[in-house]
């Protein structure tokens, strides 16, 4: 893993996340663009699931995707159908530079708590990238320390 991540999260508060799944649109690449002008190469998302389950672990999926692939529907999976998040997972693993997931234990989460089990995952995410990048995007309103 990079000495440093930056990292900045989507989904901040007071960020409107509401979008209808119908028409979303895609991401802009503003925050990577930033990350690119101040040297940035290999740039992350990551994002976990299973944080709102009552039980099993939590994992979260580190991608890293060449500049400028979009990916349609590739905004907030919650708005999306089964049917849709299927296919554009899909479309990410096919277009992905690189993938990676990392996971936090049933056990890790009663000993750290759901945050900062969730942040473990997602710094094991990370980690796991065959390739340490130099900037991460995570979604959520609190990012995991390098």
């Amino acid at each position: 893993m990079a000495d440093q991540i930056h990292a900045h999260q989507r989904g901040a508060p007071g960020q409107n996340r509401s979008l209808a799944a119908v028409s979303a649109p895609l991401p802009d690449f503003t925050l990577e663009d930033a990350a690119r002008n101040k040297g940035a190469h290999i740039i992350c998302g990551v994002d976990e699931v299973g944080r709102g389950c009552l039980a099993g672990p939590v994992v979260a999926a580190a991608v890293v995707l060449a500049p400028g692939i979009q990916i349609d529907g590739l905004n907030d999976s919650k708005k999306l159908s089964r049917k849709r998040r299927a296919e554009v997972g899909a479309a990410i693993l096919q277009a992905a530079a690189a993938t990676a997931i990392g996971e936090a234990s049933v056990e890790e989460i009663d000993r750290l708590n759901i945050l900062q089990a969730s942040h473990l995952a997602m710094r094991r995410a990370i980690a796991a990238l065959p390739q340490a990048p130099d900037y991460a995007l995570i979604d959520g309103n609190r990012s995991p320390s390098p």
